[in-house]
């Protein structure tokens, strides 16, 4: 597997691939990590809501014991959840993720989204009244990046950055930080490229990732909506450039982003599925293929992770990322 990395705004060097945790259960956690490592994966996307921080943290830590890899090798990224979007909780939520992941450091932290999320019990990620989720409207992202810089000069991370951000959320932070946004993770994948986006992140130096790269056909039912999941790895184009190169759409579909200088982050909880996902590195797209498969983009109609649905009442809140632009 290609070790190719992308230098982050502080000069700390990320991976170009990685594992997404999310789907990886407690009783593979082990196997999953040991088949991504061999693989050659060298980063591990992390978040406290996933459920699963500990597991991870114990597997990777069995691993780095048997020398397999050297902790400084791995780049692990974990993420504030949005109970934990107020200044006053950054910190905690980090030692907490920390303890976790048995680790002193991670290489990023990032806000997992804008939005904050009214605080009431420590493992109540999703807090509900009435079946609604109860956002919090004071949700305040300057401040809570302060909070995220006070992290990184207390050395309990690496570098810092966003996920789910605006073109306007972000500009507010760069205006003030003291640290730079070294990362926006986003949805990404053929049918919904967010382009402009992109561009706005690469112009300001901010590297961006990918979750559902593959249109996340795997996600839990509370975050499908009513456009239903992305058949984009059954897409004619992309089964048609996968046949030529003896590939299958995933593997395709990895490598285009890959190609875009987007780091992808496909999850898995299968070892086998994982080792096929970073099989990417003895093909090579051409130009006309690269073409062909941005032709593909649906703009936002390709978003599957619409969470002005998914949060019912999202559209009033401050901070939705999804309001048009003013």
């Amino acid at each position: 597997m290609s070790d190719e990395r992308v230098t982050l705004k502080n000069g700390l060097k990320m991976p170009k691939f990685g594992l997404g945790c999310g789907a990886i259960t407690r009783e593979n956690t082990v196997c999953v990590v040991n088949a991504a490592i061999d693989a050659g994966c060298r980063l591990f996307d992390c978040a406290l809501l996933y459920g699963n921080e500990p597991d991870v943290g114990d597997a990777l830590k069995k691993v780095f014991e048997s020398q397999k890899v050297k902790r400084e090798d791995v780049f692990i990224t974990t993420k504030l959840p949005m109970i934990g979007n107020h200044p006053s909780r950054v910190e905690h939520f980090l030692k907490k993720s920390l303890a976790n992941l048995k680790t002193d450091y991670v290489d990023l932290y990032l806000i997992h989204f804008p939005v904050g999320f009214e605080y009431s019990e420590e493992e109540v990620f999703f807090p509900r009244e009435d079946g609604r989720i109860k956002l919090d409207y004071s949700t305040d992202i300057i401040n809570i990046w302060r909070a995220m810089e006070d992290q990184v000069k207390a050395g309990r991370t690496k570098s810092i950055g966003v996920s789910n951000f605006s073109k306007e959320q972000i500009q507010r932070i760069i205006d003030i930080a003291t640290e730079p946004i070294a990362n926006n993770q986003l949805e990404v994948h053929a049918y919904f490229q967010q382009k402009e986006l992109r561009k706005f992140c690469k112009d300001n130096g901010i590297t961006v990732s990918a979750y559902a790269p593959l249109g996340s056909p795997g996600r839990r039912e509370a975050f499908i909506g009513s456009q239903g999941i992305p058949q984009v790895m059954s897409d004619p184009i992309v089964a048609g450039i996968a046949e030529k190169h003896g590939k299958s759409t995933a593997q395709v579909l990895i490598r285009f982003l890959f190609q875009d200088d987007v780091t992808a982050l496909p999850k898995s909880s299968s070892a086998q599925r994982i080792t096929h996902n970073f099989n990417i590195f003895d093909f090579t797209l051409s130009t006309d293929e690269l073409i062909d498969l941005r032709s593909l983009d649906k703009g936002e109609v390709g978003r599957t992770f619409n969470y002005l649905e998914i949060f019912e009442g999202l559209d009033k809140h401050p901070e939705n990322p999804l309001a048009p632009a003013s």
